[in-house]
């Protein structure tokens, strides 16, 4: 996104275009009027990733327009990033212009940041670090105040952690969380809360279990847990499932069993298809589950798994694209109706959107 896009006036006009469409695409299958949380409209997304672009003897942060990538916009400073990440950009600069061990053939930085204040920057590289990369590193962690890693084809190289620390607070509690580097984690931190809240709301109160599909380093397991006797929460991701165990131990989270399974494949196991080995110790026949809460993929839910939720008394849904939850919907609605519905603004400026739903037996 150049900065040219970023228009904080026209937020409000943008953010109703998006519950106009939102609303349509709900329209069919008799949705009530959606809650909308609306986003910061400055430093609200709390990871960026830039090429760079040499000029002469300079290499400049650079993003390109969708489909171009022939034309760079060269980039100074990234208003809708966090105001750590604006702060860290000029400073890596002076750094890798001033250590050839750290600008030679550097050609992609991300940063990770946290509304908990802490930072990870990765540096991608096209050739293979050695010690002097590794001790010019070390120092620019030090005059960072950040983790850094280093990667180059096929390895990887971690000065400090190879994760950021967060705290999002639902319903008054602090949630401490592990966001490792290269995983998936929600861009933004204040809007991530309100969805959070949202679904920890929608839940309610329940005396029985919770199947969660998708669950990512558990970023709405911890919260929801809390509202059921028992959560089964599946994940496919080594390093998801591996930061969503360290992530409910550190809260004392201790009513969720988690096992690394897909979606397709919990159903199979459910459907009795076939056994699984990573589901052993784990009876499926003694959970009372009475929600499912899915946060799948752009693709949404594949049909089997449309079918395993139709199962259930509620299907709590969060979606990252609309279109695809209302085709989900449109499989669900003959068994299930929208009780209710929501927009999450994660990308002001943008045609994306998030949205939230949960449906009941009819």
């Amino acid at each position: 996104m150049s900065a040219q896009a970023i228009d904080p006036a026209g937020y409000t006009r943008q953010l109703n275009e998006k519950a106009a469409r939102l609303a349509e695409l709900l329209a069919p299958f008799g949705a009530p009027p959606a809650e909308v949380f609306d986003s910061p409209r400055e430093h609200y997304r709390l990871r960026a990733e830039f090429r760079l672009w040499r000029e002469g003897e300079q290499r400049h942060y650079a993003m390109f327009a969708p489909g171009g990538t022939h034309t760079p916009i060269l980039i100074e400073q990234f208003p809708i990033a966090s105001k750590q990440i604006n702060a860290l950009m000029p400073r890596l600069k002076a750094a890798w212009q001033a250590e050839p061990a750290l600008g030679f053939k550097l050609f992609q930085v991300e940063f990770l940041t946290t509304l908990a204040g802490d930072a990870m920057v990765t540096l991608c590289y096209h050739r293979a670090l050695d010690a002097e990369w590794e001790h010019a590193a070390q120092r620019l962690a030090a005059q960072l105040g950040a983790s850094v890693i280093g990667r180059s084809k096929g390895k990887r190289q971690v000065v400090g952690r190879d994760y950021a620390s967060e705290t999002l607070t639902v319903a008054g509690r602090a949630f401490h969380y592990r966001q490792p580097e290269g995983a998936f984690t929600q861009p933004n931190g204040q809007v991530c809360q309100k969805m959070l809240a949202w679904a920890f709301d929608a839940l309610g109160e329940r005396n029985d279990d919770l199947l969660e599909l998708y669950c990512g380093n558990g970023n709405f397991t911890l919260p929801l847990a809390t509202r059921v006797r028992r959560v089964l929460a599946t994940e496919i991701s080594k390093t998801s499932v591996n930061a969503a165990l360290h992530n409910l131990a550190h809260n004392g989270v201790d009513n969720v069993a988690l096992v690394r399974l897909s979606a397709e494949e919990l159903t199979q196991a459910l459907n009795g298809v076939r056994p699984f080995r990573r589901l052993e110790g784990i009876a499926l026949e003694h959970y009372d589950f009475g929600t499912i809460f899915v946060d799948p993929p752009r693709a949404g839910m594949d049909p089997d798994t449309c079918e395993l939720a139709r199962r259930f008394e509620r299907i709590l849904y969060i979606s990252c694209n609309p279109q695809t939850l209302a085709a989900n919907i449109a499989q669900l609605q003959d068994t299930h109706r929208i009780e209710r519905c929501a927009l999450f603004d994660q990308f002001p400026y943008t045609h994306h959107m998030e949205a939230g739903v949960m449906l009941v037996r009819r």
